[in-house]
């Protein structure tokens, strides 16, 4: 342990804290598109100082040698760098190491957090197929089976009624915390759920998931957020993937109970809306014995319960430091940054301050692609899109597992290529390929019903579509908002991207049956093929690649100006594809957009993605 018996009484004032090449102006306006390790230049004895005056002020002195240690492996986070610090232990190094060699060799802590939080998710999936399934027999006993409109609401009431809570994520995170709001939103994902099994009328049906609606609005920002700030930068992407994996499972599962539930008649409708309560029951009950995020209690400025809970969350008590104190030294020049001090002007900040602009921007387009796709409309109407092609209910059914299973199944990928392949690229892969998925099945329609190929044919091209979606823009929307926003400003950046999400979601689960109605499926098929293809030009222009960045690096990224990220990708990113893919001219370079000052060499392969 540090001596600090001859400390000087002032010795905070003689703290060099404003060793950043940076200022505020490079978080709003990073014109040369520089990414600055805010450790990198100092000295060994300014750094030391440093730390020990962090130490002395958050009550960590005798974890000062800690701190230090870890304070030097974020500013040398090359191999050939920390492995000649004298500072650092062996152990230090084999964990530093270890973080590329087996960077999935974490804590139980981790994972347990992970897969409890994520299980809550299930419910998300498990709804829609309940719905899909319902949709073909409770229309019919309260008699509305000709109202695609008032199927629409009844369908959509979820995420319709999420736009009014969403906005709620800020004030609910800041008050309760992370673990706090995931128990509460839960509670929404039970009761209201299992009430639906006992309405008697459309409009108590209704009610019961305007309530679901409340607590999902919540519930679908606060979990991927949390995934994001309690999981490691190299495998962040997968770590959050999970969120769209257990919907996915969801998905599945509720296929297989409403084909379980199939046979018990007039009142299957009311077991298969209602099974979707059990996921939620293990969150609430053993939620409180996650850690809870450590960017959060700093927030709060909790530091020594934030460094209990990196902990439990890292291999090492050096790691944990590193990670805390890095975080620490974003987190000063983020509240000189995005000053927002209440809810009305953390919301104006998101619209008027450009780095956050930018963010709102990229992640609430990411959110209108995903229901451009198309596969809420495929998760909540289905088994209807089968039965108009000719299938019977058992068929339509059996057709719909195979869609639930399918996208389980592909999501798996995502674990992986997130963190490899990059979020942008797989954007740019998936999106012209599901379009003209799309578009075949649509055709399919317009071969004869007497055409034995016809169906198949149809199935096969939603299955296609659906592999696709699953490592592509499936779990994309949670990773990228969860991501984007500053610490001070994530949960209500989170929010405002729900709402967003919602009211498309909304709008398309209104308008697809009287859509299908109206126009029919080639039409319907048609105009979704289309939607991907304005979202995948979206995509190209304004929506730049985060993967292995830390959070807080992710305030360079942002701060880059919009212009010079599209004219980037029209001037230099676009003729180099085309002469590395096209002409295949393997000599081809293609100029980074981002200049890196002192980061980890693992980086630089990234630039092509960009």
């Amino acid at each position: 342990m540090a001596d600090h018996t001859h400390e000087p009484e002032d010795l905070k004032h003689h703290l060099d804290v404003s060793h950043h090449e940076h200022n505020t102006e490079d978080y709003t306006r990073n014109v040369n598109a520089r990414i600055i390790n805010p450790l990198a230049g100092l000295s060994k004895d300014n750094l030391r100082l440093q730390v020990r005056g962090f130490c002395i002020e958050h009550g960590f002195e005798d974890k000062e040698d800690v701190f230090f240690r870890g304070a030097l492996a974020a500013q040398n986070p090359l191999e050939e760098d920390y492995m000649n610090i004298p500072e650092l232990t062996d152990d230090d190094k084999i964990a530093l190491k270890r973080e590329i060699t087996h960077k999935w060799h974490l804590p139980r802590q981790l994972y347990y957090a992970i897969a409890l939080c994520s299980l809550g998710s299930a419910l998300q999936g498990w709804d829609n197929t309940g719905a899909n399934g319902a949709n073909l027999s409770f229309p019919q006993e309260f008699g509305i089976e000709d109202n695609e409109w008032l199927i629409g609401v009844i369908n959509s009431a979820p995420t319709l009624f999420g736009l009014c809570s969403a906005w709620a994520a800020d004030p609910i995170n800041n008050l309760i915390g992370r673990r706090g709001s995931i128990f509460a939103t839960g509670l929404f994902c039970i009761f209201p759920v299992l009430a639906q099994a006992f309405t008697h009328s459309w409009w108590e049906l209704l009610i019961c998931r305007m309530f679901m609606g409340l607590g999902m609005g919540i519930k679908i920002s606060v979990i991927p957020i949390y995934t994001a700030e309690v999981s490691p930068a190299s495998i962040r992407g997968g770590m959050v993937t999970s969120f769209q994996l257990w919907v996915a499972f969801g998905i599945m599962i509720g296929m297989v109970f409403n084909l379980a539930f199939y046979r018990i008649g007039v009142l299957a409708w009311r077991f298969q809306l209602a099974a979707a309560f059990a996921p939620a029951i293990p969150v609430v009950l053993l939620v409180w014995f996650c850690p809870e995020s450590p960017r959060w209690l700093m927030k709060k400025g909790r530091y020594q319960q934030a460094f209990r809970s990196f902990c439990r969350l890292r291999n090492t008590e050096m790691q944990a430091a590193r990670e805390l104190y890095y975080a620490y030294r974003q987190v000063i020049e983020e509240r000189s940054a995005f000053a927002g001090t209440t809810l009305v002007r953390r919301i104006w900040d998101l619209v008027s301050v450009p780095r956050l602009r930018r963010a709102t921007m990229a992640s609430a387009w990411i959110v209108i692609s995903q229901q451009f796709s198309g596969i809420n409309i495929m998760a909540f109407y289905s088994s209807t899109i089968f039965s108009s092609a000719g299938y019977g209910t058992l068929s339509s059914l059996l057709a719909s597992f195979g869609f639930g299973l399918i996208m389980f199944v592909f999501a798996f990928p995502a674990l992986y290529t997130m963190d490899t392949f990059g979020r942008r690229n797989l954007l740019l892969l998936t999106f012209p390929n599901m379009a003209w998925c799309l578009l075949a099945a649509g055709l399919c329609f317009f071969m004869s019903p007497d055409n034995s190929a016809r169906v198949p044919l149809i199935a096969f091209f939603i299955y296609l579509f659906t592999a696709l979606y699953g490592p592509g823009i499936g779990p994309m929307p949670s990773i990228y908002f969860s991501e984007s926003f500053p610490l001070s400003h994530r949960e209500i950046g989170g929010a405002f991207t729900i709402c967003i999400n919602n009211a498309v979601g909304s709008a398309l689960s209104l308008t697809f049956p009287s859509l299908l109605a109206r126009v029919g499926p080639t039409a319907a098929f048609g105009l979704y093929a289309g939607l991907n293809m304005v979202a995948f030009i979206g995509i190209f222009f304004i929506v730049p690649e985060t993967r292995q960045r830390t959070l807080e690096e992710l305030d360079f990224i942002f701060a880059v100006p919009t212009s010079k990220h599209v004219v980037y990708q029209i001037k230099t990113w676009l003729p180099w594809w085309v002469k590395r893919y096209i002409f295949f001219q393997r000599g081809a370079i293609l100029k980074p957009l981002y200049q890196l000052e002192g980061y980890s060499a693992h980086h630089e392969d990234e630039e092509h993605t960009v």
